[in-house]
């Protein structure tokens, strides 16, 4: 029997932003805001010698907040790309994974290239969320 094995690190932080979801025929379709939480998670099987480390916190939290810093603080109907899409949060979700993930490949850190994005949620209460993965066709969807 073939044991395989991996490591998954999840990182949080927020934003502050406002949206009015389009075609929503009802009150979100006004301007409102909301305090939106997002959980980023990586996998990968391979940990640095000597450390023993996945990826370090700080860079994994560094790329999240890099790529949050673009929608805090802002009215987000007014932001790229969601002067074209909708800012829901199932579109937010997949914007952030997307900036996240070409930070992680563009990283100087060979661990942060190393890793796979596997999920990115986002959440408009804390009882509810939208999260976002990506697989190259072909393999398993993360479970």
């Amino acid at each position: 029997m073939t044991v395989r094995h991996c490591w998954r690190l999840t990182v949080r932080d927020e934003f502050s932003a406002g949206h009015a979801l389009r075609h929503y025929q009802g009150k979100c379709e006004r301007l409102h805001g909301h305090n939106f939480g997002v959980e980023l998670c990586v996998e990968g099987r391979d940990l640095t010698p000597g450390t023993e480390l996945l990826l370090d916190f700080k860079v994994l939290k560094t790329a999240l907040k890099d790529a949050l810093r673009e929608l805090d603080h802002c009215v987000l109907n007014d932001t790229p790309p969601f002067d074209r899409i909708n800012p829901s949060s199932e579109n937010l979700s997949r914007h952030i994974w997307r900036n996240v993930a070409a930070r992680l490949a563009e990283s100087p850190d060979p661990q942060a290239r190393a890793v796979r994005l596997v999920s990115v949620s986002v959440s408009e209460k804390g009882s509810q969320s939208a999260t976002y993965l990506e697989w190259a066709e072909g393999d398993p969807p993360v479970r």
